[in-house]
């Protein structure tokens, strides 16, 4: 069974005529229904098996439109059968068909108000769709039995703890939720802070809105749905993938800077491995698991268990030590659960930068920690996310841990330098002892973790992995797991959504400038001014600045206007005055206006990339050729 789940302003359809021979014409050919939740679906001939497996199919696709119509709050359901769902497979009997129909329409109006368009005629429709991020969702019913949850996912749910708010100068204020408003502390200069502890404790990760990031994302051409694949797998596009490249860049070398070692590892491993199946049910994600000619395996969630079975192979000594591995997973699988996605905030295929650090002991681990800390403040700085202006932050204790490390604890939150969410365990069920999150609040005021590191105690002994001490003994290691910056399609996530707020402010949002998939465009006022473009172009192409020449024959006002659209931060008119060689330099992010020489321009643009990885423009260099990918 196959269902396509379109959440609809109005439907409207009309019989042209019948698919099928023996189907009887109905008196009403036509019909109009409005707002509603449209489900599309197909029945299968593996359906067809017996009829206990028709009665689980018709439990799970009502489980599963139950489930979609309760989250965007809709009562009335139209089953829509749409035969052309099928790709690859024969559709079932129509006795078959029909039958799960009329049982499905029965159990659903237990609870909804249904509609049925009729079954094998050929139709003309129309239909609005919403388009918030649950509007379109397709789904495939089994008889099967429901996925696989892992028990870190159902501990978690079960765990208790406290919250509390930890200030620099080591107060210490416990909070509680009550009513929908959290008491304990004042938030009144700290409102960024009272959101992220919300979200927090209010556990709620459904999307009901569609987070700003998404237009703008689409808008600029960056990245987009990909419909062809499962959600949260996307596409980007040119300008996309160069952000996405150079921020992947950036990481990287930061990170080898700091002295980890780059690493490769598979995407996939062997499900049923003893060693990796204990640490599957220690971490809180849901697996994609598939069937290989071999064997059952699943995908990563992250670069763990690559760099882990690495470090237990390798001969490590107290001397390596901190020894620091690192990769840039291409990629990372987690199976999010749906109405989650959102957009490039909540993906089940990301691009993760991992980097683990083994050292000697508790010790040795903090001092790594405090480290690691100021390598993803800088990172983040690059980024152009800051602590003071674009971060709350969260920690997560276990609270034998805090008795015993109080003041590495409290010296840490003084390092952070603002009020800081604690949540600590009464007891340990995660491989880890403490962790801290970076994160940011977006415009609809939910919270989503950037950079991440934390002890880890469990790991270096469920894969064996020793060092050789002092003595001459083996010995296991402290683990941290670092992600410098977060998931790369995360951190464009907050670019965009810190760009939304600041130009509803009234700030005219801009990337930064190393990460501006055009850095100038030239705008000539004529085609007479087309060659004198080019050649300025040249040059700054020469000097590794990404340039575009407007050669369209458009107004002025018009040129300059697409060039703000599409968020171009230098913007330059050419014509008669200019050929000086003073050119008159639009700062977007400003609005300032500036006479500049062509070598000044260059030594600032120069000095504001400096250090910064470069791609040449991701598309053609005149206007006129560039495609549009969107609309």
């Amino acid at each position: 069974m196959r269902l396509l789940l379109i959440h609809s302003n109005k439907l409207e359809y009309k019989i042209t005529k019948k698919a099928l021979k023996d189907v009887e014409m109905p008196k009403d050919k036509e019909g109009k229904i409005g707002e509603c939740l449209v489900v599309f679906w197909v029945s299968e001939k593996k359906d067809e098996k017996k009829d206990e497996n028709i009665e689980k199919i018709v439990e799970n696709s009502f489980k599963e439109i139950k489930e979609v119509a309760e989250q965007i709050k809709e009562k009335k359901i139209v089953l829509y059968p749409y035969v052309h769902l099928l790709f690859g497979s024969e559709p079932a009997s129509k006795e078959i068909a029909l039958k799960i129909e009329k049982k499905l329409e029965e159990k659903l109006k237990s609870e909804f108000e249904v509609y049925k368009v009729p079954f094998g005629f050929y139709k003309s429709f129309r239909i609005e769709c919403k388009g918030h991020p649950l509007s379109e969702l397709s789904r495939v019913v089994t008889e099967k039995k429901e996925e696989e949850i892992p028990e870190a996912l159902k501990k978690e749910e079960r765990l208790k703890s406290r919250f509390y708010i930890f200030e620099p100068d080591g107060k210490i204020n416990e909070i509680k939720l009550e009513n929908g408003k959290i008491n304990g502390f004042n938030f009144s200069e700290y409102k960024k802070l009272e959101k992220l502890v919300k979200y927090e404790m209010q556990k709620n990760r459904l999307v009901d809105k569609e987070p700003p990031h998404i237009k703008l994302m689409r808008k600029l051409e960056l990245a987009d749905y990909e419909p062809a694949s499962d959600p949260g797998n996307f596409r980007f596009y040119p300008k996309g993938k160069l952000i996405k490249s150079l921020i992947e860049e950036f990481v990287t070398m930061k990170t080898l800077k700091y002295g980890a070692m780059e690493v490769e590892t598979p995407i996939m491993y062997d499900f049923n491995h003893k060693t990796l199946k204990k640490y599957l049910n220690r971490f809180p994600a849901r697996q994609y698991i598939l069937e290989t000619p071999n064997k059952k395996v699943f995908l990563r969630f992250a670069a763990c268990f690559g760099q882990f079975l690495i470090a237990h192979d390798a001969n490590i000594s107290y001397r390596n030590l901190p020894l620091r591995l690192y990769e840039m997973t291409k990629y990372s699988f987690r199976v999010e659960q749906r109405g989650e996605l959102a957009g490039l905030k909540r993906l089940r295929c990301f691009t993760m930068p991992d980097c683990h650090a083994l050292c000697s002991d508790m010790e040795q681990a903090k001092s790594e920690m405090m480290i690691r800390f100021e390598l993803s403040k800088e990172i983040q700085k690059g980024l152009g996310l800051t602590i003071e202006n674009d971060f709350e932050f969260a920690i997560r204790i276990v609270k034998d841990f805090y008795e015993k490390n109080k003041d590495f604890v409290h010296n840490f939150i003084k390092k952070i330098g603002k009020p800081v969410l604690v949540e600590i365990w009464e007891d340990r069920f995660f491989y880890f002892v403490f962790k801290y999150e970076w994160n940011f609040i977006d415009a609809l005021d939910k919270a989503a973790t950037l950079t991440t590191d934390q002890f880890d105690v469990e790991n270096a002994i469920t894969y064996d992995i020793n060092f050789i001490n002092k003595e001459g003994k083996k010995q296991h290691p402290v683990i941290l797991h670092l992600s410098p910056s977060g998931a790369i399609e995360r951190v464009i996530y907050a670019l965009l959504e810190k760009a939304y707020v600041e130009q509803k402010n009234g700030k005219n949002p801009v990337f930064p400038l190393w990460l501006s998939p055009a850095q100038v465009r030239l705008c000539p006022v004529s085609d007479k001014y087309l060659k004198f473009s080019n050649e300025i172009a040249d040059k700054l192409e020469k000097e590794n600045i990404r340039v575009e020449v407007d050669d369209r024959t458009e107004s002025i006002q018009k040129k300059i206007r697409d060039a703000e659209i599409n968020w171009v931060p230098l913007i330059i008119v050419l014509g008669e005055k200019e050929l000086n060689g003073e050119l008159p330099v639009r700062f977007r992010n400003t609005g300032e206006m500036k006479k500049m020489k062509l070598p000044e321009l260059i030594k600032f643009i120069r000095d504001q990339t400096e250090g910064m990885p470069y791609r040449p423009l991701p598309v053609q260099r005149e206007i006129s050729k560039q495609i549009k990918f969107v609309g």
